[in-house]
């Protein structure tokens, strides 16, 4: 039988207001209070409990759909979804114990990197961190190690693989246009090109320093994502299944991975059209349905693959053409707006955030110095605080210390870590996927921003605030009487705005990139 493997990223950034920790109503999910609300409602909810009719004993049927198919939350959301609809959250974690116990241990789930931020853009530092904590969050949550980690965007470079190898993760999923050259076994590199890459098998990757190392890559099938994605055929699970069927002639694993809302956000009773052709239809044609790390036991990589590093090194994803040029310059990929705008804002946006990272860690750096042993593998341990999870934080802070610490020690060293967090939080990559430099997407990394500013000048040190606002000045808005950066920081981002904000231009459900 063929193998079909169907994974759904399933993300929303944080959208908690940085000072209180609420969310605050989006107009634009009414008649919702916001837009995790709203796609709980029309996606993760249901796809936890589809309804699928009456059994011949009269019980009604519910299939929980992350049970059948690859997928990854954020770790945001999660967070989210656990203090507001643990029986949602619940049946995410019993799907993954569900599916390890039927596929030789293999678990359903996967991680993600933490603040879904743009890998290859950040600095090796952030990088790491945005891996290790979300290694963390999955290992707490699923009780287990993760054989993968979901890269934001699957945007990815050569050293962005490395660190995965590095982290022992055991294979990752990519977009066809990623691939650079492939080979056969002991043969000759040949060019992707135009001509695409074989889809049905998995790639070996090999670490650039250490060639003994190596993870598999999966490439999934474009033209299907494409057509679950943006052609409608959800519409019907024979529809689907018929897709599905012929791209299996091509080999012997199908694979296909989108925006896990697409299943009931973006198409209404999608939810349902994945389950009938999961549980019913996929078996009576001939399909095995299983996930990346049950395959991988069956039929480990041959052929090697070298990726498709994007303009200058500097990376690829599933959601640029310009590889990620999307998140820091105005490479004409965006979503929504109106005609005539630009994004010419993202550059500027991404220097002045670039500006009071590298500020704040130089502090880090000086007064950590004095109280923790080793202040950024404090910062990488201090996911356990995040988390909450039954690790107190005096206990933190006496594994973490350099010195014994008095009270104001401690509230210092804790502030000091705050401020990092809300430093890896302001690059959330839905910051410059849409259209307009105001979206509540924008605000919210820009939010981050003016917390990290408050906290660093309430320990009595320097914020670069004057020069972080010359350097949003440059970033023109498309709404002429928003201006520009430093207006829309000022009036939007910081404080006192603790209720509820002034309606901004733009804003979306969907925060993910798109096949």
């Amino acid at each position: 039988m063929t193998a079909l493997i169907i994974h759904g990223h399933f993300y929303q950034p944080p959208r908690e207001n940085p000072w209180t920790g609420i969310i605050e109503r989006q107009p634009g999910a009414h008649p919702f209070h916001d837009w995790n609300e709203r796609i709980h409602a029309e996606c993760y909810g249901p796809n936890a409990f589809v309804h699928r009719g009456t059994r011949a004993d009269g019980l009604e049927e519910v299939v929980n759909n992350y049970a059948n198919i690859s997928f990854n939350f954020g770790p945001t959301l999660l967070t989210w979804l656990e203090s507001q609809h643990p029986a949602t959250y619940q049946r995410i974690l019993d799907a993954d114990k569900e599916s390890a116990a039927g596929r030789g241990g293999h678990g359903n789930a996967i991680a993600q990197a933490y603040g879904h931020a743009i890998l290859p853009l950040c600095n090796d530092r952030d990088q790491l961190t945005q891996v290790l904590w979300g290694i963390a969050d999955f290992r707490l949550r699923f009780g287990r190690e993760p054989e993968s980690l979901w890269l934001p965007e699957t945007a990815c470079n050569n050293a962005t693989l490395d660190s995965l190898i590095e982290q022992g993760m055991r294979y990752v999923i990519l977009a066809p246009a990623q691939a650079g050259r492939f080979r056969k076994p002991a043969g000759t590199w040949q060019e992707v090109n135009g001509t695409g890459i074989d889809t049905s098998r998995p790639y070996r990757y090999v670490h650039r320093q250490q060639p003994d190392r190596s993870l598999a890559v999966f490439f999934y099938d474009g033209a299907l994502a494409q057509a679950i994605a943006f052609e409608n055929i959800l519409r019907s699970s024979e529809l689907l299944v018929g897709m599905i069927k012929q791209a299996a002639e091509r080999g012997p694993l199908v694979n296909v991975a989108t925006d896990g809302e697409t299943y009931g956000h973006h198409f209404k009773f999608g939810d349902l059209a994945l389950a009938h052709a999961l549980e019913i239809e996929a078996g009576d044609q001939g399909l095995r349905v299983t996930n990346y790390g049950e395959f991988l036991d069956q039929q480990p990589p041959e052929w090697e693959v070298e990726l498709n590093n994007g303009p200058d090194g500097a990376g690829s994803s599933w959601s640029c053409a310009h590889g990620v040029g999307r998140w820091q310059r105005d490479c004409g990929c965006h979503t929504g707006g109106e005609p005539g705008w630009n994004q010419r804002w993202r550059g500027p946006l991404r220097a002045a955030l670039d500006l009071l990272r590298d500020h704040v860690a130089g502090q880090f750096e000086s007064v950590g110095a004095d109280l923790f042993a080793a202040p950024w593998r404090a910062r990488n341990a201090y996911i356990e605080v995040i988390l909450n999870h039954g690790r107190s934080r005096t206990d933190f802070l006496a594994a973490q210390a350099k010195r014994s610490l008095t009270p104001g020690d401690e509230t210092r060293a804790l502030t000091l870590l705050e401020i990092q967090k809300f430093a890896v939080l302001m690059y959330t990559s839905c910051g410059w996927f849409f259209s307009e430099l105001s979206g509540i997407e924008t605000v919210q990394i820009l939010r981050y921003a003016a917390r990290v500013i408050e906290l660093t000048e309430g320990l009595g040190l320097s914020a670069p605030r004057a020069r972080f606002l010359e350097m949003l000045a440059e970033a023109p808005s498309n709404v002429r009487e928003l201006g520009n950066g430093a207006n829309i920081y000022q009036r939007l981002a910081e404080r006192p705005i603790l209720s509820e904000p002034p309606a901004v231009a733009g804003g979306s459900a969907t925060m993910g990139g798109s096949t």
